[in-house]
């Protein structure tokens, strides 16, 4: 009986999630979900061709569910899940199920904060105290007596501390946005305070994100989460999404689980966020391919169901030299500019393209800590879909190592704290970080690098031929045992 059932289950995963031919779109665009599924690749590619399927990638980091939205001639052209949404209960991912977006939730965030302007409720270049009632920030001579504006915040231009959060269990008492801002009582974080001048230079900062909260909260007299749904979500019409932290009882059936890199269910299922304009959306990625078409269409002054033309133009402007607007990113792949963001909560990671012209756009949304299968899923999009120049891969040669210098890198290296696994298995070396074992692709003798992440690494040896560590990113792992 368990036999059955087990078989029953296995045939069910295959069918249901890696099936596109129950979807009932049209068999145009079923060869597209096809092609997709079957293409994802790296950022550099070889003479052996670094392609593979999407069930080998998800098995290979051990992603228990993902979910894919595209977005093709300003419309969503197909949505689909993957996988399981929870292990436990055997609930497969859908289009329906609701992720942590994590740093998303700033793109949001950033559109509700343009509201506030737009509707003359604030002023995007006056000193943020002047709209904070309910705390304040507290000037030192570390901001040299520069005020930080709005516009900083959304920026990530005012000099603040803390990137990110690790947010709460379930069973933790919630600290209030004050007291995380000065890191006090129930609050897993240290204070929010200046590091350097405001309008200085950019250094990413969700707790300038989680002022910006607050003074959404003090101006429009609501809790955060109904002003957003009010003012953006519901009128963009991302009906299933919500920032409400501990999520609303009626949406706890679409929630995902969360999952650790190496597979195995976070304590409590998911952490709860109270820093809701940095990590605290829960959505999907049909949804946020709502928010990235209207953002589209209002950018072309075709459509203000937020944000007029002019301001959503203001947002997608980088607001010093460099790629950050406000709440997102621009990037230029061959001559056409894209607005994104990633995400990454505890047991989450997600990401988003949409085109300014041509109304290209996809997410991607995993239950997962290990993101990297995100930017292989876009590469994969970005060539079905012909998206000019936007997947140029680094084109390299690899050789053949003598399997006597092969074991000469074999060992234990330390970076930053972290250790590093270099084994040797058969006539390959392996690459564990985190327990994630990587495969290693030599360009000379000790030049290396593995398809996961975007770098190039090199062992660096003495003149007597002994390994003392490896480079990467300008920093040395050196070699223990």
């Amino acid at each position: 009986m368990r036999k059955h059932h087990f078989l029953f289950m296995l045939m069910y995963f295959f069918h249901v999630n890696f099936s596109g031919a129950q979807s009932g779109y049209p068999i145009e665009v079923e060869n597209r979900i096809k092609q997709v599924e079957n293409r994802l690749m790296s950022w550099v590619q070889t003479q052996d061709t670094l392609k593979w399927s999407l069930k080998q990638r998800m098995d290979f980091y051990k992603i228990q569910g993902l979910s894919v939205a595209v977005i093709n001639e300003y419309k969503i052209e197909w949505a689909k899940g993957y996988g399981w949404a929870d292990t436990s209960v055997h609930k497969a991912v859908t289009p329906q199920t609701l992720f942590q977006s994590a740093s998303i939730s700033k793109s949001l965030n950033g559109v509700g904060v343009l509201k506030l302007a737009q509707d003359k409720k604030l002023d995007l270049n006056t000193d943020i105290n002047q709209y904070l009632t309910s705390w304040k920030f507290p000037y030192d001579s570390l901001s040299k007596n520069k005020k930080i504006t709005v516009l900083n915040l959304l920026s990530h231009t005012a000099g603040l501390n803390m990137t990110g959060f690790p947010g709460y269990s379930q069973v933790d008492n919630l600290p209030t946005i004050p007291q995380i801002l000065d890191g006090k009582k129930n609050s897993n974080t240290p204070a929010v305070r200046s590091q350097f001048e405001p309008g200085l230079r950019s250094q990413y900062s969700g707790g300038g994100v989680t002022i910006s909260q607050l003074i959404v909260i003090d101006v429009s007299r609501q809790p955060y989460e109904n002003y957003m749904w009010q003012s953006v979500l519901k009128p963009i019409g991302m009906t299933n999404s919500s920032f409400a932290q501990p999520p609303s009882d009626d949406k706890k059936h679409l929630l995902a689980t969360a999952y650790r890199t190496d597979g195995k269910k976070l304590d409590g299922n998911y952490h709860i966020y109270p820093e809701q304009a940095a990590a605290g959306l829960w959505s999907n990625p049909s949804d946020l391919c709502k928010y990235i078409i209207e953002t589209q269409l209002s950018f072309l002054g075709k459509s203000e169901k937020v944000l007029s033309a002019e301001m959503t133009r203001l947002r997608l402007t980088p607001y010093l030299e460099g790629p950050v607007a406000l709440g997102v990113f621009i990037e230029n792949r061959g001559g056409t500019k894209y607005f994104q963001h990633t995400g990454n909560n505890e047991g989450f990671t997600c990401t988003y393209y949409g085109s300014l012209s041509e109304g290209k756009g996809v997410v991607v949304m995993l239950n997962s800590d290990n993101g990297a299968i995100l930017d292989e899923i876009v590469n994969s999009v970005s060539s079905v879909y012909q998206w000019k120049d936007f997947y140029n891969p680094v084109i390299k040669k690899v050789i053949s190592v003598p399997e006597q210098t092969l074991s000469l890198f074999a060992g234990k290296y330390m970076l930053n704290g972290e250790s590093i696994i270099i084994s040797k298995d058969g006539e390959e070396l392996i690459f564990n970080f985190r327990n994630m074992p990587w495969k290693m692709y030599f360009t000379s003798k000790v030049d290396f690098f593995v398809s996961e992440f975007r770098a190039d690494l090199k062992f660096l040896m003495d003149a007597d031929e002994k390994v003392n560590g490896f480079s990467v990113f300008g920093q040395t792992a050196n070699k223990v045992e």
